[in-house]
């Protein structure tokens, strides 16, 4: 074999990424965090969780890593976690939060996340995050570990399980818009659906999770990481 062979088959492929952020600068800067590794490259970029799901499942664009901000606009990275594992199962996939947030951290993991990255110090934990779960491996911040071990014992002694989401992701769409303050009638234009199909799954979502109203439904909307707080 030549020494020119040799090169080619030695030579590492680069992880394809989909970097999700709502903040262009934000992604700027995690972009040439990213690029800068020779094993790493970004080869897209997404405003919301609905174009972060369009950009991995559709075709033309090949993406081995998906980069997602918790807090976006429409679907947050949570949803679009649920749908890109759904819809593209070989694609591994980080969360990214401004903030330590348990119920953020649980959520990520059960829509499918290797991992959970604290924007603050991205600049130290993402490199090592993208190829821990590259080779299949979770990480985990230090803070998102002890919350593992307190959660594990206290479910441990009450004898509980982690409920599976009751709700539809239309449902979860609606609650989020909700929760972000807006009427019915701005969220029957948003989604392309009657004000009547909006009340019935409002209802439909207050009688799941026994709730009353739209306060109830926000606060419901903070615990399950689909708005911030």
């Amino acid at each position: 074999m030549s020494v020119g062979e040799m090169s080619v088959g030695t030579e590492q492929r680069q992880t394809r990424i989909l970097l999700a952020d709502d903040h262009a600068l934000v992604r700027h800067g995690l972009r040439l965090i990213l690029d800068a590794e020779p094993d790493l490259t970004v080869v897209a970029e997404a405003g919301d969780g609905a174009e972060a799901i369009e950009i991995a499942t559709r075709s033309g664009i090949e993406v081995d890593l998906a980069i997602l901000d918790i807090a976006m606009p429409r679907l947050t990275g949570i949803q679009a976690a649920r749908e890109i594992s759904r819809r593209a199962p070989g694609i591994r996939l980080l969360m990214l939060s401004m903030y330590d947030n348990e119920q953020y951290f649980f959520e990520s993991l059960k829509a499918g996340a290797s991992g959970y990255v604290l924007k603050s110090v991205a600049d130290r934990d993402l490199l090592e995050a993208c190829r821990a779960a590259m080779r299949g491996e979770p990480f985990l911040y230090p803070g998102a570990v002890t919350a593992l071990i307190r959660d594990y014992l206290q479910r441990h002694e009450q004898g509980e399980t982690v409920p599976d989401s009751l709700l539809t992701p239309r449902e979860e769409e609606i609650v989020k818009l909700i929760a972000e303050g807006h009427s019915s009638k701005e969220i029957a234009d948003l989604l392309v659906i009657s004000v009547k199909t909006v009340d019935r799954h409002r209802a439909n979502v207050l009688g799941k999770l026994g709730l009353r109203d739209r306060l109830d439904l926000t606060r419901h909307a903070i615990r399950a990481g689909l708005v911030e707080p």
